[in-house]
């Protein structure tokens, strides 16, 4: 197993560089850049353009700019200076790192906590009213964006008389040390987000976990086990749902993607302090190196998810070996 996972670390980095090429030359090929602004004010001279043209690195050929970023990440962890807020990357992106994780590791573990079970009892009650209930409430649970399902909520906090539905804390509580108080406001608007970032997880894995049941349960070895007089529970969940959940789990390592670019237009309307807004505005405001870095990072955030998930996989199904 140790070998295995060494052998997958060392193949990222390829991969990652074929990745960067592709990030950099996409970025690159989006029409105009970051000085639009400046040549389209009849107030700065071709002199302040050029001047600023030199200062931001622009002025070199494309392939010294990408060689240029890639040896600062490498040998420095320098992702690049943000045009737009004067500051380099990494600050930028650590600030907001933190609610992200935050925020789409406590989604992902509420929706596991409620979809399983969900998903246990629509397979195991297929025909009750309660299944079909739950079944059709899944449906239109996938169909519905998570940008409409913020708004709902927002609309129904407001005209329940509730104020402040958006961000994550009050305004004076933004920026007030912790304390019991704030602890109690984030809870008091986490459950916004939560709900409208996690439905749709939540009826996802549902789904998945009822297919995967009910195709377990006809499997020849839960017939045997239930012949050879093993207790229901035991059949059921040592049996049929340990190997129900192996398809979750290995879909589980895609959803880490989904920490940058999964929830952009929710987080947009709940203003979340999260990293999918940063990479929309950056790409609004052609700030290349900001771009190009969370792009980067979403695609090392797939790779460390498809590893999590492979070795995941491997401790909860015996049956798995990596050579």
């Amino acid at each position: 197993m140790l070998t295995y996972t060494l052998r997958r670390i060392l193949g990222m980095i390829p991969t990652l560089l074929l990745i960067s090429v592709v990030c950099f030359t996409v970025i690159q090929l989006q029409p105009g850049s970051f000085l639009d602004q400046y040549l389209e004010d009849p107030r700065v001279t071709k002199e302040t353009v050029a001047s600023v043209t030199r200062q931001l690195g622009l002025d070199q050929p494309l392939w010294v700019q990408y060689l240029t970023w890639i040896k600062g990440i490498v040998t420095q962890g320098d992702f690049g200076y943000s045009f737009v807020n004067g500051r380099p990357v990494s600050s930028l992106i650590w600030e907001r790192l933190g609610w992200t994780v935050f925020l789409a590791l406590l989604t992902l573990l509420v929706s596991w906590a409620i979809a399983v079970p969900l998903g246990i009892y629509t397979a195991l009650n297929r025909y009750s009213r309660r299944s079909v209930a739950l079944n059709f409430f899944g449906y239109v649970s996938l169909a519905t964006p998570d940008f409409l399902v913020a708004l709902l909520l927002i609309a129904l906090v407001l005209n329940l008389g509730g104020t402040n539905v958006g961000g994550l804390f009050s305004p004076q509580f933004i920026d007030a040390p912790w304390s019991g108080a704030k602890v109690l406001d984030l809870l008091g608007h986490l459950w916004i987000p939560m709900i409208a970032i996690g439905l749709e997880g939540v009826a996802g894995l549902m789904r998945q976990m009822r297919a995967s049941m009910l195709d377990v349960i006809g499997q020849d070895y839960v017939r045997t086990a239930r012949a050879k007089g093993l207790a229901g529970r035991r059949v059921l969940w040592k049996h049929a749902v340990r190997n129900a959940v192996n398809p979750l789990i290995s879909l589980a390592g895609l959803s880490l993607p989904s920490l940058i670019s999964g929830t952009i237009i929710a987080s947009i309307v709940l203003n979340l302090p999260t990293i999918g807004p940063f990479l929309y505005d950056s790409l609004l405001n052609k700030d290349q190196y900001v771009a190009m870095t969370l792009l980067l990072f979403s695609a090392l955030l797939l790779l460390i998810g498809n590893l999590l998930s492979d070795l995941a996989l491997a401790w909860a199904d015996p049956r798995v070996r990596f050579e």
